[in-house]
Formats: C-alpha cells, structure tokens, sequence
C-alpha cells in the first residue's frame, strides 16, 4: 500500500462522512442521529444526501428546563 493509497482512502473516509462533520461543526442538537443516518445508510447516495440536507438544517439552542 502506497501512500497515495492512504490519503486516498482518507480522503473517501472524510467525504462519507462530510454530513457528520457539517453537523458537529454546526453544533446541531440532532448529530448523534444524523451520524446514524450517515452511517447506516450513507453508502446507499440517497441517505448521505438526506443526511447532508438534515445536516444543514436551523440549529435549535439547547434548551434548559
């Protein structure tokens, strides 16, 4: 394995999970379950898509009670 085969296959590891690293980064009250999503069903296109989209949604504050 070379290390264009590294930073290749890194570079397709960060890109599955862009939808994942958008919602953090957002600080999005539902990453854990849009993480999930990403996971589960990123590899199908249409679930990294919804995932990607979710990502991308209004950020709720967190609410204290």
């Amino acid at each position: 394995m070379t290390a264009t085969d590294i930073v290749v296959m890194l570079l397709v590891g960060v890109l599955y999970l862009l939808p994942t690293v958008v919602a953090m980064a957002r600080s999005h009250h539902q990453a854990p379950a849009i993480f999930l999503l990403n996971l589960l069903l990123g590899w199908s296109g249409l679930g990294w898509i919804m995932a990607l989209v979710w990502a991308a949604t209004r950020v709720e504050p967190h609410r204290r009670y």
